[in-house]
């Protein structure tokens, strides 16, 4: 799984203001010190500061807050600070440290209530206590540091940078937490003449900037502010105060951009699927800077898939938007200059569901209607969350011609008991297509229990002229994070590179898949584990020679940020994907940890240049 900050609730949030922020802050020491991700004894909350703040870094040059020179009429610019705020300055990175006006003093003693009276943290998955435990924990940001080689040599291929996105709170919640409710913020390693530089930088969104100059907290979380009638009544109550008062305005976006990041049409953009695009952009000495909120000359209406999938050969992108009023689904693409072309809406699908990703072929574009969707008497009556499953739903995959204008020639296959998070590829056989994805088992523990959840990874082949689909595993090992040579989207591939779960959201290593073996056959050839309490992300392949056609598909590195829970340290590894087990040639001692996230790419240095 990862940071879905679902369109479902995006939409119901700016609309119905039925959901609520967490105010104050734990103490670090209270996060970092708590028992494992689900551990049963918490220990006691104790409310503190809220602002994060780490030790000093020496950094390669001081981080800058100048704004790129590039026109971009349909990117919005970010608000100015509040003047009616106390200001000072953070040591950690010369940030601006604001202390709260009376007004938002005033709110955050009502949200104090409703998280302690209301709607107190019980459950695991929305307790800051084990959500945010271990290398879960928030981190300040780092301005560009440069690192050690500590193993082997970086390869010449890796010329350009690695960046993470994943989920980070800028203030430490009191009250319910979802992993997926975090700022985003970007994790760059920028890699040149075989040396590296690690830089941490939020995505500077509306609602991150919005909170920062205002000291505290404003907007309501999205994944843990459902949590019964009362509490979204209340939550809903106090935003609607907020927005009267004039402390946000959620027109103008509500989302964390904590999930991916995608390049395209030469741009670079930070991805959460409850909102528009972020533009971002790397400068010379590895910084990162958010340009703004991408609306493409307002083509594109409230939100975005954060899993567009980018055709290397033409240039263009392929994405989706979802929501829980009709169309429930509208598909759309880009051309390769990053133009938005019209919306295709998708009446078939009859009610919401949970679309966080899809596939793309070279003739059609697959989306899964899994059993994952709205739950609204769950949330009233139950006090959970909005979304939820339905077991006597039968998921279905739907076909679309990829370039389609409309959705006449849109066709529907039952799939029963598969549900799709995650898609890893696609690719046409005559009269068929064909699907690359895990299947999430146990789908009931999606949002609740990630450490539940079993993921097998599933071959499934669609006969278009008979309806036969046909579905067979490629490993009974627990996997997501499924990745392939990017070169290979939407053609026949034969490796995938996938990650351990130990169980989720912990990553304790990578395996490599051969999906090309025959029917029923465990098709893992090569794996890594990082080792005791040591774990990593979502792999991404990096080819070792992207330019020459003739290439092997394999012919490359696996790369990754893995976290030593033991020893408090974080590397960036590099390993050789042709080899059976997965060898590291270089091993990069990061300055401070990286904390555990979701998605990201490799962006080569010729394309950092034209962003």
């Amino acid at each position: 799984m990862d940071a879905s900050s679902s369109s479902f609730l995006s939409a119901i949030q700016a609309s119905k203001l039925l959901t609520g922020a967490v105010a104050m802050a734990i103490p670090k020491s209270a996060v970092t010190t708590t028992p494992s991700f689900l551990s049963r004894h918490p220990p006691p909350l104790i409310v503190s500061s809220v602002r994060i703040e780490e030790k000093t870094h020496n950094s390669i040059t001081r981080p800058t807050t100048s704004r790129t020179s590039r026109p971009a009429s349909s990117t919005t610019a970010l608000p100015a600070a509040t003047k009616s705020s106390t200001t000072r300055k953070s040591p950690a990175n010369d940030r601006r440290v604001v202390e709260p006006n009376q007004p938002t003093m005033m709110f955050n003693v009502l949200e104090d209530v409703i998280n302690n009276f209301i709607d107190p943290p019980l459950r695991p998955s929305v307790d800051p206590r084990y959500v945010l435990s271990d290398n879960f924990a928030p981190v300040d940001e780092l301005p560009p540091t440069e690192c050690e080689v500590i193993q082997g040599s970086l390869p010449s291929c890796l010329d350009g940078a690695y960046i993470r996105n994943g989920p980070n709170p800028q203030y430490l919640p009191r009250g319910p937490y979802h992993l997926f409710d975090g700022d985003g913020m970007l994790h760059s390693i920028r890699i040149s003449q075989g040396k590296a530089t690690l830089c941490s930088r939020y995505v500077k969104t509306y609602k991150y900037t919005l909170e920062r100059d205002a000291g505290a907290p404003l907007l309501p979380n999205v994944f843990s502010g459902f949590n019964g009638l009362a509490a979204s009544a209340a939550r809903g109550a106090l935003s609607a105060v907020r927005i009267l008062a004039g402390q946000f305005n959620p027109a103008n976006g509500i989302g964390l951009a904590n999930t991916s990041l995608a390049y395209f049409g030469n741009r670079l953009y930070a991805l959460g699927e409850s909102d528009l695009p972020y533009a971002v952009r790397l400068t010379s000495n590895g910084d990162i800077e958010t340009l703004g909120r991408h609306d493409f000359d307002g083509k594109l209406l409230m939100s975005m898939t954060a899993h567009p999938k980018t055709d290397l050969e033409t240039g263009e992108a392929f994405a989706f938007r979802y929501g829980p009023v009709p169309p429930f689904l509208t598909y759309f693409h880009f051309d390769k200059n990053g133009n938005k072309q019209p919306d295709v809406p998708i009446f078939s699908m009859t009610r919401p569901s949970f679309l966080h990703d899809f596939g793309i072929s070279s003739k059609y574009a697959i989306f899964a209607d899994i059993q994952i969707g709205m739950n609204p008497m769950e949330m009233i009556f139950g006090g959970g969350s909005p979304v939820g499953s339905d077991p006597a739903k039968v998921p279905r995959l739907g076909i679309i011609p990829r370039y389609a204008k409309d959705e006449s020639e849109m066709k529907w296959f039952d799939v029963p008991g598969f549900n799709v998070i995650h898609a890893i590829n696609a690719w046409d056989e005559e009269d068929a297509i064909v699907m690359l994805a895990p299947n999430i088992l146990s789908v009931e523990h999606t949002l609740e229990r990630m450490d539940l959840i079993h993921a097998l990874v599933e071959k499934v082949r669609i006969d278009l002229k008979t309806g036969i689909v046909t579905r067979n595993p490629v490993s009974a090992r627990n996997l997501d994070f499924g990745v392939i040579n990017p070169a290979y989207l939407g053609k026949k591939n034969r490796f995938v590179y996938a990650a351990i779960g130990d169980p989720m959201p912990k990553i304790s290593g990578v395996v490599k898949l051969d999906v090309s073996k025959g029917e029923r056959q465990e098709c893992t050839v090569a794996s890594r584990i990082y080792g005791p309490r040591c774990y990593g992300g979502e792999p991404f392949f990096v080819a070792r020679e992207p330019e020459n056609p003739e290439a092997e598909e394999d012919d490359g590195y696996v790369v990754s940020y893995v976290h030593d829970e033991m020893a408090g340290e974080s590397k960036f590894l590099v390993m050789d994907a042709r080899s059976p087990d997965l060898d590291i040639v270089a091993a990069v001692k990061l300055p401070r940890r990286v904390p555990y996230g979701f998605h990201g790419l490799f962006v080569k240095e010729s394309d950092l240049k034209n962003l």
